[in-house]
């Protein structure tokens, strides 16, 4: 089995220094699995991406690199990079040897102006932890059920969010029927607390069986929660229940 932390956080509104700095001693203990943080972990939910923008060899990636190779851990969250003269919402994953994989997101929230100070992403992308396939995505991707669809026999659906609280029903609805409709365990980790634009975030970070039950489930609290993932049962449950045979044939990269 595999441990993920899914890490609960209130993030100081565009300071990366003091996000980098709390978020390094909540996670202070942990020296095993995946640690998931959530999305723009190191500004939050912020439109000023000319301002808060950095390469990928920036402060908050060589930090993930930092723990990432230090704890022998994997790490991931997404930050504001600025590539080719644009600017995207990443989704980084660093390994414990310190290899990178990306993700951009597809789905920018256009009700907050996203589309206006960030480039879409085109292409899915697909990570290894041990045996267990993971499909990272990113908070407003959630609503989206093509794109996640499961063609690709992941094992994981891996959703990073800034997810309101005025909307929380809608996080868990949707969080449940993705997992139930990919015969997939999801992950999700949403943040706590209030932005710079008096956003309310309610949390409820969790994790969800193929079946559409809870093996974690968090409250507004400011928290970490472990949880271990099992292979063996999911494709049992995959054997006994096939419905991913009968799935529609989608052109989706």
């Amino acid at each position: 089995m595999t441990s993920f932390h899914l890490v609960q956080s209130n993030l100081v509104w565009e300071h990366i220094d003091a996000n980098l700095e709390h978020l390094e001693h909540q996670i202070m203990g942990i020296r095993s699995g995946a640690i998931i943080l959530p999305e723009m972990f190191s500004t939050g939910f912020s439109m000023d991406s000319e301002k808060l923008a950095e390469s990928m060899t920036g402060k908050a990636v060589t930090w993930l690199k930092k723990q990432a190779t230090q704890k022998q851990v994997y790490i991931c969250g997404s930050i504001i990079i600025e590539e080719d003269s644009r600017y995207f919402n990443r989704f980084v994953w660093v390994a414990p040897d310190g290899a990178m994989t990306t993700y951009d997101k597809r789905h920018l929230f256009r009700m907050a102006g996203e589309h206006h100070h960030y480039a879409a992403g085109a292409d899915q992308t697909q990570l290894s932890i041990d045996e267990l396939q993971l499909r990272p995505q990113i908070c407003y991707d959630l609503r989206f059920p093509a794109w996640s669809r499961n063609t690709s026999g992941y094992d994981v659906l891996l959703y990073v969010a800034n997810w309101p609280a005025a909307r929380r029903q809608h996080w868990m609805t949707l969080l449940q029927a993705r997992a139930i409709e990919n015969l997939s365990y999801v992950i999700a980790v949403n943040r706590v607390g209030k932005d710079g634009n008096s956003i309310e975030y309610a949390g409820d970070s969790c994790v969800i069986d193929p079946w559409g039950n809870y093996l974690l489930q968090m409250d507004a609290d400011e928290s970490i929660g472990t949880v271990d993932l099992d292979l063996v049962s999911l494709r049992k449950y995959r054997e006994s229940f096939p419905a991913h045979l009968d799935a529609d044939v989608l052109d989706i990269r």
